[in-house]
């Protein structure tokens, strides 16, 4: 068994193989120099200098215990599915009988986005300890993208005493994917906290030569910085794919199971895209719980090849902004039916229920993790609007 993607999907579907009885070899390759760690606190306790690196090792136990060989500090450069082997940046190539595809994403840049010190994207642990280290002697950080990454780094500066300014292209923050109320509660969180939010506006370029200065954006508006952090979003890392004969869409193209186009591979985390019989769609889900929901059931595919079920999952996320977790489950979409329940937007503890056809689709709850929790297995069970407004009012 090979696993490319030395993270969290990567590394949980190595241990639910092991977890299965498999006791063959097992390769874990991952492109970074570190051991597995935790992305969710790299926005938050990292970037606020509350915790060290140590404390985001995703193993604890000895990876001699795992039995994998571990190759790091190796990125997979093309597959070829003839003879069974993952080429890699070394010049080495790894055979494989079985393969598991956990390479995550890729952070999006803007265009023309220049080379400039003070100027970051955030993705990793080495990005998270250069913003970190940055930010100890600024004032203002403009944050460009209000996605939960971009509004997680404002709170975190905001929290160590920064201006911050946050610049989102759309008029409010998450509305195409929360849509306008939301968007709009999630704007007021920040605003209510001092950053300067620019929604609806646009990046035209940046000021500084060898330092970013500013940003000035489509209207002329300049705001100045002496860091900037660049979160627009993702795309899944399948460049390395390209030309294999796997069949690509939104990341590699799985089925019902977890199985890609081809024999004995399986896809996990950011860069999987399922067909999920719950909601009847294709989804691909850049959150920590799917990915570990989603390595159980591939090192399962792949130990039961011949009847393997269906991953048939609520995707859950949060996200922790302040003192507010944000949470969510299911697919809610702008254009949902939304009905705010068990508290108010002003009071910043409430239940959202998204509701499609008469049936709930989708939830987000600021501060009611417990609700959040009884929800999310209402629609599992594909239940009724009506229990879902009991729970959420209880």
């Amino acid at each position: 068994m090979v696993v490319v993607g030395a993270s969290l999907g990567g590394l949980r579907t190595a241990e639910f193989l092991r977890r299965g009885g498999f006791a063959g070899r097992l390769v874990l390759i991952g492109e970074e120099e570190h051991l597995p760690y935790d992305r969710p606190p790299l926005s938050k306790e990292i970037l606020r200098a509350e915790w060290t690196p140590d404390r985001i090792a995703l193993r604890r136990k000895s990876y001699d215990e795992l039995g994998a060989e571990l190759l790091l500090g190796a990125r997979a450069m093309a597959l070829d599915l003839d003879l069974h082997a993952v080429e890699l940046s070394c010049g080495n190539r790894v055979h494989f009988d079985s393969l598991v595809i956990a390479t995550g994403a890729r952070v999006r840049r803007l265009p023309s986005q220049p080379s400039l010190a003070g100027l970051f994207t955030l993705r990793t642990l080495d990005d998270a300890i250069a913003i970190r280290d940055a930010m100890k002697d600024a004032s203002h950080l403009a944050v460009i993208g209000a996605g939960f990454i971009g509004a997680e780094v404002a709170a975190s500066a905001r929290q160590l005493g920064l201006e911050v300014a946050m610049i989102e292209a759309l008029p409010t923050p998450l509305e195409a994917s929360l849509g306008l109320e939301l968007g709009q509660a999630l704007a007021e969180v920040h605003m209510r906290r001092g950053v300067r939010l620019h929604c609806g506006h646009r990046v035209d370029h940046f000021v500084g030569d060898d330092r970013v200065e500013g940003v000035v954006l489509e209207d002329g508006t300049r705001i100045a910085c002496d860091v900037c952090v660049v979160g627009v979003g993702v795309d899944p890392e399948v460049s390395w794919l390209e030309g294999s004969g796997l069949e690509l869409g939104d990341g590699v193209l799985c089925d019902r199971s977890c199985r890609t186009s081809a024999d004995g591979i399986v896809a996990v985390g950011d860069v999987a895209s399922w067909y999920n019989p719950l909601f009847e769609e294709r989804m691909r889900v850049e959150h920590w719980t799917n990915a570990v929901e989603q390595a159980r059931h591939a090192a399962q595919t792949l130990l039961e090849p011949s009847d393997p079920p269906p991953f048939a999952t609520v995707p859950m996320f949060w996200s922790d902004q302040y003192q507010i977790k944000v949470q969510g489950a299911g697919r809610p979409r702008p254009d949902d039916d939304l009905r705010i329940c068990g508290g108010s937007l002003e009071d910043e503890r409430f239940v959202a229920l998204y509701s499609r056809g008469g049936r709930p689709v989708g939830v987000v709850t600021f501060n009611q993790p417990a609700k959040l929790v009884q929800l999310r297995r209402l629609i599992a069970q594909r239940g009724t609007l009506e229990d879902a407004v009991r729970i959420a009012e209880s």
